[in-house]
C-alpha cells in the first residue's frame, strides 16, 4: 500500500471543523499580562535616557549622577585616541559597512583589530561580532548539535544558556563554580561531544570562575572548554589580556575565548578566538556571523585603538583595582556587607525586590545612579544593587558613595522594621 505523504496527509489529519477548536490565545493580550504580573511583583525594569555623559557623570531627567553601573572599567569610552581613530576611519570608508563580512562587508579595519585581538590574547586567529550574545550564539551554534552535551555554571550569562538551547544538544548546569559537580554532569554522558561553559568573570557576582580546575577537568574528561571573558579582558591578567592570561592557561587549555569590546575597552562588538581551524569554521557554519552585517568600521578602528591603550596605559589597571580595594575596605569599615568579589564588579546584596529598590532610589536622591538588580536576573531573594567601579572614578566619589550606601541600606533597614 503507498504511503500518503505531503500535503494529503496533512489535510487527512486536520480536524474535519476548524470552528470546533478551542480560540487561540492573543500573544499581545499574553505579552500584556506578564507585564502586569511582573509590575505587581515590583520587578519591571525601567528604561532611562542619558542626556549627557561627562567622565563618569551622567544627567538622567535634569540630574547630574555619579555612574556607578557601567561597565567601562578602564575609562576609555570617552577617551581622545579612540575618538581620533573612529573619526579617521569615518572620513575615510562612511559610518556603515554596508554588507556582511562574506558579502564585501569585511574592511581593513576589522581585519587590523582582528589581528590585534589575537596577539593579544595569545591566539592563533580572532573573528569579530557584532555583539558579545552573537558570539557566543554563533560558536555554540557551530560546535553543538543534537547528541552533544554543554555543561554550563549556573550563573552564566544568558547567551550562554540561549546559545546551548539554541544548537539542540543537552543542556546541563551544575552549582556556580562547583568543578565537581561538573565533572559528575560530563561523566553522565561518556561517550558524547561535549562542551563546558563558563564566564570568566560573573557579571551579577563578580567573582572569578575556578578556570584552572575547569581546564583540567576538560583535559581529563576529553571535552572543549569555552570562557566568555566580557567582564575579565582589559582588567585582569598581564597587559590586560583577562581571566585566562591571569590563571596561566593556554591556548590549548581553553582552546575557545569570548569577549566583549563594549566594557572595557569601551566601544561595542565582541570577537572570539582561538585556533585557526576553529576561526575557519566559524566563518563556514556560526549563522550569527554569517547573517548579519558587519561591525561598523569606525567602531573596529576605536576598538583597536582601545587595545592599544589598554595594553600600555597600566595606569589605569592599577588605578582601579585601587578603587576596589578601597571601595572593600571602606564597606567593611561601615559594616557594609559586600560578596566575595575582586573584580570592579562589586554586588551589595539586600534580598528582598523592594529594599533593593528603596535602596537604588535613596540613592539616586543622593546623586548617585546605581540600579538595583532583581529577579530574573538574579535568582529569586537575591536582589542587590550591583557597584560597578572604573578607572574614571576618583577616591573622593568612592567615600562619598560608600557615606550614602550606608544611609540607604539603615535606611531601607528601618523600613522594613
Amino acid at each position: 500500500m503507498k504511503r500518503e505523504t505531503g500535503f494529503s496527509a496533512s489535510r487527512r489529519l486536520r480536524p474535519a471543523q476548524a470552528d470546533d477548536a478551542a480560540p487561540r490565545p492573543d500573544l499581545l493580550q499574553r505579552l500584556a499580562a506578564a507585564h502586569a504580573e511582573r509590575a505587581q511583583q515590583q520587578l519591571l525594569r525601567r528604561l532611562r535616557t542619558v542626556a549627557e555623559v561627562a567622565g563618569p557623570r551622567i544627567v538622567v531627567a535634569g540630574r547630574t549622577l555619579l555612574h556607578f553601573a557601567n561597565n567601562d572599567y578602564l575609562g576609555l569610552a570617552q577617551h581622545p585616541a579612540l575618538r581620533e581613530a573612529a573619526l579617521r576611519a569615518l572620513a575615510r570608508g562612511g559610518v556603515g559597512a554596508g554588507a556582511a563580512h562574506l558579502l564585501g562587508g569585511h574592511r581593513e579595519e576589522h581585519a587590523a583589530l582582528e589581528e590585534t585581538l589575537a596577539r593579544w590574547t595569545g591566539r592563533e586567529r580572532a573573528l569579530l561580532f557584532s555583539t558579545g550574545y552573537m558570539a557566543n550564539l554563533g560558536v555554540i551554534g557551530a560546535l553543538l548539535g543534537a547528541g552533544d552535551v554543554c555543561v554550563q555554571d549556573r550563573l552564566n550569562h544568558a547567551c550562554l544558556i540561549d546559545g546551548a538551547r539554541l544548537a539542540g544538544c543537552e543542556l546541563k548546569r551544575y552549582p556556580h563554580a562547583d568543578v565537581a559537580a561538573a565533572a559528575r554532569q560530563l561523566r553522565q554522558r561518556p561517550g558524547a561531544a561535549a562542551l563546558v561553559a563558563s564566564d570568566g568573570v560573573f557579571s551579577m557576582d563578580g567573582d572569578v570562575a575556578p578556570l584552572a580546575e575547569l581546564a583540567a577537568l576538560c583535559t581529563k574528561e576529553h571535552a572543549t572548554l569555552l570562557i566568555d571573558d566580557a567582564h575579565g579582558l582589559g582588567v585582569l591578567g598581564p597587559d590586560g589580556a583577562g581571566s585566562l592570561a591571569e590563571a596561566g592557561l593556554t591556548p590549548s587549555d581553553a582552546p575557545v575565548l569570548m569577549a566583549t569590546l563594549g566594557k572595557a575597552l569601551g566601544t561595542f562588538g565582541a570577537f572570539v578566538a582561538g585556533s585557526a581551524a576553529l576561526i575557519e569554521g566559524l566563518v563556514q557554519f556560526a549563522r550569527t556571523y554569517v547573517y548579519t552585517t558587519a561591525l561598523p568600521p569606525a567602531l573596529a578602528a576605536a576598538a583597536r585603538a582601545a587595545v592599544e591603550v589598554a595594553r600600555l596605559e597600566s595606569w589605569r589597571r592599577d588605578k582601579l583595582h585601587r578603587l576596589i580595594a578601597h571601595f572593600r575596605h571602606g564597606a567593611a569599615a561601615r559594616g557594609i556587607a559586600l560578596a566575595a568579589a575582586r573584580t570592579p564588579i562589586q554586588p551589595v546584596p539586600i534580598g528582598a525586590s523592594e529594599a533593593a529598590l528603596r535602596a537604588a532610589q535613596a540613592l539616586e536622591d543622593a546623586g548617585f545612579y546605581v540600579p538595583a538588580i532583581r529577579p530574573p536576573t538574579v535568582p529569586r531573594g537575591a536582589a542587590r544593587l550591583r557597584v560597578t567601579l572604573s578607572a574614571a572614578h576618583e577616591e573622593r566619589d568612592v567615600e562619598r558613595l560608600l557615606d550614602a550606601l550606608a544611609r540607604a541600606l539603615a535606611a531601607a533597614r528601618d523600613a522594613e522594621a
